[in-house]
């Protein structure tokens, strides 16, 4: 489907609106949006829109739930970084290319991100505490900022200590990270923060991305069908056992609750 957003021309090949479909956390199955999708989606948005603002913050970490991932052990598919633009809420997030094996950062409205024929009409978000909030804020901003630890390559299972690939949920912990991180402060004097740096950080921080099941058939299945879906950066010893980590929203969550950089899990049907 088409999207609309609005991004700056700064960094218009990388926060772009896309013409050709793009996708994170949900189905790539091409099929006509009907009235009953686009209304259901506008309502959550909107019942999203009340109840951030109801929360006070600026910013929060928001996910939506776009497909089916319970034999996995996970109910949100995919998340963003929700902050607000005077009286209104805009998201960044990373979204696939369906088809390929690419990816770009958008800037969105709340209907658009919840316009993307969801699996449950269901949203979730954290509040991190006001300091992180005010770190984050400014790089929400900022396009540069939010390229910086951008990697285009693209893997739906993309291994979170690696940086051949980057998944979707894996670039909004990466970009939170460089924000709390003392080391990624943008001063001219130091060279740029990058992923290796980030990922340090998320370690240091405690955060345990998701171990799921997936055996050799399923694996090769998925690899020689679809494009966005790569092995090849996982260790030999947990790929070839069938552990495959990934960052997942349920993982941030537990994550950010646990270190102190978010509030418990808020639910919006």
């Amino acid at each position: 489907m088409t999207r609309r957003g609005h991004i700056s021309l700064a960094l218009a090949l990388l926060l772009t609106v896309a013409s050709a479909a793009a996708h994170a956390g949900r189905s790539c199955a091409t099929k006509p949006m009907n009235v009953a999708t686009i209304q259901r989606a506008m309502l959550l948005a909107e019942h999203t829109a009340a109840a951030l603002d109801a929360s006070g913050a600026q910013v929060v970490v928001l996910a939506r739930a776009g497909q089916n991932l319970s034999e996995y052990g996970v109910h949100y598919s995919h998340l963003g970084i929700a902050y607000r633009d005077g009286a209104r809420w805009r998201i960044v997030h990373k979204l696939n290319q369906c088809g390929t094996a690419q990816a770009a950062i958008y800037r969105q409205g709340l209907g658009e991100f919840f316009l993307d024929d969801l699996y449950e009409y269901e949203a979730a978000f954290v509040m991190p505490p006001p300091e992180v909030q005010a770190r984050l804020l400014p790089a929400l901003r900022d396009n540069a900022r939010l390229a910086q630890l951008h990697n285009p390559s693209y893997s739906m299972v993309a291994y979170p200590w690696a940086l051949t690939y980057q998944q979707s949920n894996q670039w909004a912990i990466e970009t939170l990270a460089m924000t709390q991180d003392a080391a990624g402060a943008a001063t001219p004097a130091r060279p740029p923060y990058n992923r290796t740096q980030a990922q340090a950080w998320l370690r240091q921080q405690g955060y345990e991305p998701t171990t799921l099941k997936i055996s050799a058939l399923k694996r090769l299945g998925a690899r020689a069908t679809a494009a966005n879906v790569a092995f090849d950066d996982h260790p030999n010893e947990k790929r070839f056992t069938d552990r495959i980590e990934t960052v997942t929203v349920d993982s941030v969550f537990a994550w950010l609750n646990r270190d102190g950089l978010g509030g418990p899990v808020q639910v919006i049907r």
